[in-house]
């Protein structure tokens, strides 16, 4: 997945693949650089220091760059259709009176501070009423219908082995920290996370009315039985294994790995009734589980249910109870001030109703000539990989083959689905909004329970239209590139030259997400999508040898402070990374903008193609934020996502005049190529 940090949204102006065409307005590539830093000895703050000198992070986020400048157009958009819908008093049922229903009582802030946490208070009863820990796991997977996460996370995906199945799988959880590491780490940014963190569970307690002595009692034993957890819990790396993170099993095999927890009965809680196989991601992680849970009394399980249950939903009531959740945030991203209201309730609006939002949206800012026109690009770059890969010198003709078919079988959707999700069963009315919200992961709940014995759906989206963001499905063997991910603030198509777009659009999302089905998991799946050895033992060595060395060169990177980036966990997006940028060349090489040579605004075609790629990463990011990805996502930092991969390309050398003296000068021995 390509992931630009937020889930961002929808196009403003269109780019264009194929226009040359002068302006008078500024020229982004230009306006953002920073002349004061060479080239060649940091190409990232060369290319958008100059933007970051100019633009400081806003006190209510974490990180500023491209995709939030894309946002900022479009929630004014996204206001009037609110406001619109709002306004409307549509027919019930209709996508009208959803997105407006919700609109409203998620905007209406004197309610819900009048309301405080009252509309949580009868399901927080119920786990008081708990008279056993057979009772308590049985609501806890009531709870889970309605979106709160405890004890283990699940779900519902094609299976890994057979592709036109869908298998329910069940998966390592249960933690309130972003995961295992942040248990145990020392450092200091790690230690100030878990002392805020620690603190909110105590507020939390004494919102229920717990004293303040009880409180921290209570939040330091639910701590200690989340830790248990985390010991069990498998780190980011090994949680990137497809095969060792399969591992199908019959229901009465998952029983006799958590023994406490009746498994038909949490099945039939959740809406399933007859399954054939669970997938166990982890099963060491449920076996430690049942110990965790076997040794830990009652009442600290119903306290862990109950700070799951308020932490689920804190969002979505009071203020106070907002901020006091915010507080321990800050720890993560290092946010100043909270995001005013009506911004968060878009992002909470778009998790619910995305892609009914979608519908109302495309039909006024991406057509079907938008659409076509990156269906096109997608084949230029589809076609330049196909090339490299013929020309590889260590994958035998064998693995080529194979390459080949599963290339020209990988699908390609962009813009908008071609058909949308029905969601007229979805419950979103006038009572409160954080009933909205529960109804609507009702919905979606059911929605996926519901695919379980039935043909897979291949041109459903995972992503709503609005979204700045991407990604490729192994299992479905498709690339999925929503309307957002294409947008220029403030550009009109007309002002965009080829070398830009190529390096913005084709380099870093189009070429990126196709390398994935051949990075270090992707190349793992088939043509159909199914978890297969496909390749010559001497050709995955090979693989590996070069898949090693980009793990060794990203090892290298100390984003912030003492920590290293984890070059094992992001080699995947690495490797994108890189495969992007070398066949989006390919690519933009075949165009008459590369062909004439002519210099664009003072540069030549190739250095605006490099300069583009990195426009797609022009972010500052708080220290804190940087830390937490650092522990907790396979993506590396912008600044190494920019650095990283030119530095392995000749092209790069060439455009910018890099000597070996050059702070970018990486020996050819280090220099890694894989595509």
């Amino acid at each position: 997945m390509l992931k630009k940090w937020l889930a961002l949204s929808v196009i403003v102006a269109l780019v264009s693949c194929n226009s040359n065409k002068s302006s008078n307005s500024p020229d982004h590539l230009l306006v953002n650089l920073d002349t004061t830093v060479l080239p060649s000895d940091d190409f990232f703050m060369y290319a958008n220091g100059g933007w970051i000198a100019k633009n400081k992070i806003p006190d209510a986020e974490s990180s500023w760059g491209i995709g939030n400048l894309v946002q900022e157009e479009i929630y004014i958009r996204l206001v009037k259709i609110n406001n619109d819908a709002a306004a409307a008093n549509a027919p019930n049922g209709t996508i009208s009176q959803k997105i407006g229903d919700f609109w409203k009582l998620a905007m209406d802030s004197t309610t819900l501070n009048s309301q405080g946490i009252k509309p949580l208070v009868a399901d927080v009863n119920l786990i008081d009423s708990c008279k056993t820990v057979a009772e308590l796991l049985k609501l806890s997977a009531q709870f889970s219908v309605k979106g709160v996460g405890s004890f283990f996370d699940y779900g519902i995906n094609q299976d890994d082995k057979n592709s036109n199945q869908m298998l329910f799988l069940m998966w390592q959880g249960g933690l309130g920290l972003p995961n295992r590491d942040y248990y145990f780490d020392k450092d200091e940014k790690t230690l100030a996370v878990q002392k805020a963190f620690k603190r909110y569970l105590t507020t939390l307690f004494k919102k229920l009315g717990t004293d303040s002595v009880k409180a921290v009692q209570q939040s330091n034993e639910v701590y200690d039985f989340e830790t248990k957890l985390a010991k069990a819990s498998r780190n980011l790396s090994a949680l990137r294994d497809p095969l060792k993170n399969y591992n199908k099993k019959t229901v009465a095999q998952v029983q006799a790995l958590l023994p406490l927890v009746n498994i038909t009965t949490y099945l039939n809680e959740i809406g399933i009734s007859k399954l054939d196989s669970i997938n166990v991601g982890q099963p060491e992680f449920f076996t430690a589980l049942n110990v965790a849970i076997s040794s830990t009394s009652l009442n600290i399980l119903k306290n862990y249910v109950k700070i799951n249950y308020l932490s689920s939903f804190a969002g979505y009531v009071d203020d106070n109870t907002y901020m006091d959740q915010f507080a321990y945030n800050q720890t993560l991203n290092g946010a100043k001030t909270p995001r005013p209201r009506w911004k968060r309730v878009l992002r909470n609006q778009d998790r619910a109703l995305g892609e009914a939002l979608g519908q109302l949206f495309v039909k006024e800012y991406f057509d079907a000539t938008a659409k076509k026109r990156y269906e096109d690009m997608v084949e230029d770059v589809r076609t330049a990989f196909k090339e490299r890969i013929e020309k590889l010198t260590w994958m035998s003709n064998e693995t080529k083959l194979k390459a080949y078919v599963k290339l020209a079988k990988m699908k390609k959707k962009v813009g908008y689905p071609e058909q949308w999700k029905d969601f007229s069963k979805m419950q979103i009315g006038k009572k409160s909004y954080v009933e909205n919200v529960q109804q609507a992961n009702i919905w979606w709940h059911y929605y996926k329970v519901n695919k379980l014995g039935k043909p897979v759906d291949r041109n459903e989206w995972d992503m709503n239209p609005q979204e700045y963001n991407a990604y490729y499905n192994p299992s479905n063997n498709e690339i999925v590139l929503p309307a957002g991910i294409f947008a220029i603030p403030g550009k009109k198509d007309s002002e965009l030259d080829d070398a830009l777009v190529y390096g913005y659009a084709a380099a870093s999302t189009i070429g990126h997400e196709i390398t994935h089905g051949f990075d270090d998991q992707g190349r793992q799946y088939d043509a159909d999508g199914n978890l297969t050895d496909w390749w010559t033992k001497k050709d995955a060595d090979e693989f590996k040898k070069r898949a090693d060395a980009i793990v060794n060169q990203y090892n290298e990177f100390m984003p912030v402070d003492n920590l290293r980036i984890n070059g094992d966990a992001t080699q995947g997006e690495n490797i994108a990374d890189l495969g992007g940028l070398v066949i989006g060349l390919d690519a933009f090489k075949k165009t008459k903008t590369y062909k004439e040579a002519k210099l664009i605004n003072g540069q030549t075609p190739l250095q605006r193609y490099f300069l583009g790629y990195a426009y797609a990463w022009m972010y500052q990011t708080r220290k804190e934020q940087l830390a937490n990805q650092v522990k907790t996502d396979v993506h590396s930092p912008a600044k190494e996502r920019i650095n990283g991969p030119v530095v392995n390309m000749p092209a790069f050398y060439e455009a910018f005049d890099v000597k070996k003296d050059s702070k970018m000068f990486r020996p050819d021995s280090l220099r890694v190529s894989i595509w």
